[in-house]
């Protein structure tokens, strides 16, 4: 999903890695990137790979770096380091080798170092260790892309911004049909949506880590998001969101008016398993309760049992896709999916899966289809 988004925003040498995506462009692109992309977590920019066989091999290529092109005495720097590696085993005290380096170089070419603020640094680096091979970046975007802003509040296991907003990518939805969030819990499926359907760049609004950088170039920044503000549009169809909960519908509804989209999504509530469709031919998305605790078990199996009953039986010639880590219960819906992807959710490893809703039996609808 994420290299598609790129593909479209004009990078070029695209490369899938282990999750992550490689990509060259220019700073348009880049700044395009941090503002556009609805499945990025970050915008990483390499400035130095190299191998380290231990912590003193860390330090002294760090040192090699000139690091006068980043930062300089009066700048404050934070590392965030992510390892996977038998050599280096804490990313933290990896994180402080890389700082010591640092103090070290500006000490011997300026006799000062610049301060870190862990908080609101002025350039944020990335260390990611894997084995023995070293990247250190310069994080572009500074806090994670996915904390879109608008999300202040939420209920008890939201999903996160970037994974509704792939999830409804997966789903193939561009906003060109109805679509019906049947649990929406705190609104996130349909927030992801109306931004979507409107054609809203997710980014806009917030401030990155490169706005700090010494070539930023605001003039730029402000031609591309005003383009972007511009290019927002009213969604052509409609999108509706329903909980259970009273409580869910108001804190989906706060957040809708915080994205900008509250005039954009019908909020209802009301039990799915008692309800009928409101949209003709809609998408209908769903992240029910997966009932991880062993307690919760038997209440799942029920209510998926309940989903896949409503579903057949009263949303015929809707398409569905559904979302969870329960696998056994995911069974109960009793409906043949026509896809399925692995996601996490967190540390949970999810199935999405995808139906297509039929009046009748499945197989005259599969050999009709075949013979078209």
């Amino acid at each position: 999903m994420l290299a598609d988004e790129l593909q479209e925003l004009g990078a070029s040498n695209i490369e899938l890695l282990n999750r992550a995506v490689a990509f060259e462009g220019d700073q348009e692109l880049m700044y395009r990137a941090n503002l556009c992309s609805r499945t990025a977590l970050r915008i990483l920019i390499p400035i130095a790979e190299f191998q380290a066989h231990n912590e003193k091999h860390l330090y002294d290529q760090v040192k090699k770096i000139n690091w006068d092109e980043y930062l300089t005495v009066h700048t404050t720097f934070a590392i965030d380091a992510a390892t996977n590696s038998e050599r280096f085993t804490h990313s933290k005290f990896a994180s402080l080798k890389v700082k010591d380096a640092i103090a070290d170089w500006f000490r011997e070419q300026h006799n000062r170092r610049p301060n870190v603020d862990p908080k609101d640094p002025d350039v944020q680096l990335n260390l990611h260790i894997s084995d023995l091979q070293v990247t250190i970046s310069l994080d572009s975007s500074g806090e994670n892309l996915g904390k879109r802003g608008y999300r202040q509040e939420s209920n008890d296991a939201p999903m996160s911004e970037v994974l509704a907003a792939g999830m409804l990518k997966l789903a193939g939805y561009t906003g060109q049909t109805p679509l019906f969030d049947a649990m929406t819990g705190s609104g996130t499926l349909a927030i992801e949506a109306a931004l979507i359907a409107s054609n809203s760049a997710p980014g806009i609004g917030r401030t990155f880590c490169f706005q700090k950088w010494k070539d930023y170039d605001e003039e730029l920044f402000k031609k591309i998001e005003l383009e972007l503000a511009q290019a927002r549009v009213k969604p052509q169809h409609d999108i509706m969101a329903s909980d259970i909960e009273r409580f869910s519908i108001s804190i989906a509804g706060r957040n809708a008016r915080r994205a900008g989209v509250q005039d954009y999504i019908t909020f209802k509530r009301q039990d799915f398993n008692h309800s009928e469709p409101a949209l003709e031919k809609a998408l209908i998305v769903m992240n029910p309760p997966y009932g991880e605790r062993l307690e919760d078990m038997d209440s799942a199996l029920e209510l998926y049992h309940h989903i896949g009953s409503r579903l057949k039986h009263h949303y015929a010639g809707h398409t569905v896709w559904i979302i969870s880590s329960n696998n056994k219960a995911m069974k109960r819906i009793g409906l043949k999916p026509d896809h399925k992807f692995k996601l996490f959710n967190g540390s949970l490893e999810c199935s999405l899966q995808g139906y297509t809703l039929f009046e009748g039996k499945r197989i005259p609808h599969i050999l009709k289809s075949n013979e078209e």
